[in-house]
């Protein structure tokens, strides 16, 4: 018998998987998709982000970030990372690095879908695989957190993203946001002839659409050669619990409020750490509180972000207070850099 199946081979999967390996599990991933796996992502990881890789043993290439930027209009106001730098990195080069490490490693890959799942007080089934525990990293409409009854209904505002990388010399050495009256834009660079952009906004539509709300950074990259776009959403899911039985949700499957504040990836490595630390330690149904302590701090900010930019008054005010007030920012940022 398996000690663990991970359904899903993104970098939540991956990192599940090498986090399982490394305390001495038996792994096996199930994955539908074959190759590199790309989606709509900010690229941009935090310091604390980089420090799961590199103890994970994954290297991977590309532009040092020294922190974030908030910009509207003439108003622009810097954070720089106490905590070392992060990285702008693109998903398929962050992907293919991580199932590098992950053959390295010993886990093994299976090409198909889980299916449904079944558990007993001892293992969980799933189609021919049984293990003593499944990790669902199954993403943002995670099937299994929904045939699990762990789906909760998601009120509030809805927002999308959509993705598209630009052939640019980056113009920074910070992820740039820039804020419209019902958007985001998210510049990261990627390479030193890439940039990253990522909208985030309550409506849908095409990403040239949505570029029209930021015309400074619209006349920046016009004429400059793109990528295919990549979308996503709606990004707010909401989960009642990250535990059932012998199954444990972790990375968007487990719950994501917004792309708002960059955090998702260092969530969902985070959240594979507490899952294998959890197993090992034989308290798995502890997983579920452990996740809601460590991701404390990013949900109220997040929540709190995000609810602010409902109503425009507050929303335009957003940036304004960041400049008057750098210091309370700059704390701000660095709460979730760590």
């Amino acid at each position: 018998m398996i000690d663990l199946l991970v359904a899903g081979g993104g970098p939540a999967g991956l990192a599940t998987a090498l986090y399982g390996a490394k305390a001495g599990l038996e792994v096996v991933v199930v994955e539908r998709r074959q190759g590199v796996i790309d989606k709509a992502c900010g690229e941009g990881m935090m310091p604390h982000t980089l420090a799961h890789l590199a103890h994970l043993g994954v290297s991977v290439q590309g532009r040092p970030l020294r922190g974030i930027s908030y910009l509207d209009g003439d108003r622009r106001v810097d954070a720089t990372f106490r905590a070392g730098t992060g990285l702008g990195v693109r998903r398929t080069v962050l992907h293919a690095a991580m199932r590098a490490a992950a053959d390295a490693a010993g886990v093994r890959f299976v090409h198909g879908n889980v299916g449904a799942v079944s558990q007993d007080s001892s293992s969980v089934r799933a189609g021919e695989l049984r293990a003593r525990y499944l990790a669902a990293a199954d993403g943002l409409h995670s099937p299994l957190r929904r045939s699990l009854g762990l789906e909760r209904s998601s009120p509030g505002p809805r927002r999308w993203g959509i993705r598209r990388h630009v052939q640019i010399a980056p113009w920074t050495d910070s992820v740039e946001v820039h804020w419209a009256p019902g958007a985001e834009a998210y510049v990261t660079p990627v390479a030193d002839d890439c940039v990253g952009i990522a909208i985030l906004s309550s409506t849908r539509g095409g990403f040239d659409a949505h570029l029209d709300e930021f015309p400074a950074l619209g006349h920046r990259v016009d004429g400059h050669g793109h990528g295919p776009d990549r979308a996503a959403g709606p990004l707010r899911q909401r989960a009642s619990s990250r535990t059932a039985n012998r199954v444990m949700l972790v990375g968007d499957a487990a719950g994501y409020i917004d792309a708002l504040t960059g955090e998702g990836m260092g969530l969902a490595f985070g959240g594979a750490k507490l899952l294998v630390g959890c197993i090992v330690a034989g308290r798995p149904g502890e997983y579920d509180g452990e996740w809601r302590r460590e991701t404390r701090r990013y949900r109220m900010l997040t929540a709190a972000l995000v609810k602010a930019g409902v109503h425009a008054r507050i929303r335009a005010r957003i940036v304004p207070a960041a400049t008057a007030l750098p210091a309370v920012f700059a704390t701000a940022v660095n709460q979730l850099a760590y």
